[in-house]
């Protein structure tokens, strides 16, 4: 390893972190955005060259699997893909060919309109979500971005057959539903018991099933320590030695001594489901804990699902360092709402 896993500082006050955390969030999303889900590296290479700041997505991805993607809406008010329709089914289509340079993908907009909603019910409101969820992604115009995950495709199937919103969740297994419900966690940063429970609460709402309860569970077992001051580090060498969740029994302190691509993509999948995502994350963090920009320039050039990773992967880097350590480039040209940058967290 060329850094060593240094102790966290403890010099970051919890609001920095918190704040840290969210805008990590966002970061790591949209420094990815451009070569989300290329898998094959030489190409990502070729288009982009190594990904260190936000850029605009090429038209054309030669990694893109887009044209196996189908569906069809249950009745005109519940169509989730407007005028992005006539991309669906070709071949090369950028998932995200109309997002901007450090513009956010579908899956972090959502998690900025879970912020927006905590804060204007003073807490967590399900129903809340679910509503400002059904407005945004029944006009596509909004969020701009082509590709809708599997989750939505399917809940509003569910919606369409007749279910009530709280009831339409499938039983899921991408890394897209802990970015979502990061915010939930953050929010309740004092009560960590509430937070747990409302987090959980709510990607069940979207994201249901118990591998996705499991992968919460990891993520949120080193994100409540990293708060109060516990290095990421510290936070998962206890979850490694307790052995009480699945996703920490890896060799991560022996992986972070070998090159990133050795371990991203051979041992662990660079793909989007949680069983190798979230180890994947986990060695990410350990390995980069104080070095938040060098660890987010890391996972977003090893591809694949890098935007949900890199989601995950920013808030708790960002929950280790504050937003005081995040590079002023990446936050000033980050395509989100001033009180989001910049607005004092309470």
């Amino acid at each position: 390893m060329t850094q060593p896993l240094h102790a966290h500082s403890r010099t970051s006050s919890k609001c920095d972190r918190v704040r840290g955390a969210l805008l990590g969030l966002l970061i790591g999303d949209a420094i990815a955005m451009p070569v989300h889900w290329y898998y094959n590296r030489a190409a990502l290479q070729a288009d982009y060259g190594t990904v260190r700041d936000f850029m605009e997505p090429r038209p054309v991805h030669p990694d893109s699997i887009f044209w196996r993607s189908r569906w069809e809406a249950p009745s005109p008010e519940l169509d989730i893909l407007g005028d992005h329709r006539r991309f669906w089914g070709h071949r090369g289509v950028h998932y995200h060919q109309n997002l901007h340079a450090g513009e956010n993908t579908l899956t972090a907009k959502l998690a900025t309109e879970v912020w927006e909603s905590l804060h204007q019910c003073g807490g967590y409101d399900r129903d809340d979500y679910l509503k400002r969820y059904l407005e945004l992604l029944t006009h596509p115009e909004r969020h701009r971005d082509t590709y809708i995950e599997e989750c939505h495709r399917g809940f509003f199937t569910n919606l369409g057959h007749g279910r009530k919103p709280e009831r339409c969740a499938v039983v899921e297994k991408h890394i897209s539903g802990l970015v979502t419900m990061l915010p939930v966690a953050l929010y309740y940063a004092e009560n960590e018991n509430e937070g747990r429970a409302r987090a959980i609460e709510h990607l069940e709402a979207t994201h249901a099933g118990k591998k996705m309860r499991i992968a919460a569970e990891a993520v949120l077992s080193i994100l409540y320590p990293v708060l109060r001051g516990v290095s990421l580090a510290e936070a998962i060498r206890e979850q490694c030695a307790m052995q009480r969740n699945p996703h920490f029994g890896f060799p991560f302190l022996k992986w972070v001594e070998e090159p990133d691509e050795r371990i991203i993509g051979n041992r662990l999948s660079t793909a989007c489901y949680v069983e190798d995502s979230v180890p994947a994350v986990i060695y990410l963090v350990l390995k980069y804990g104080d070095r938040p920009e060098q660890g987010l320039i890391a996972n977003t050039n090893l591809g694949g699902d890098n935007v949900h990773r890199g989601g995950v992967i920013g808030a708790l880097l960002g929950a280790q360092n504050g937003a005081s350590a995040l590079p002023q480039r990446w936050v000033d040209r980050l395509l989100v709402s001033p009180e989001i940058k910049y607005g004092t967290i309470h």
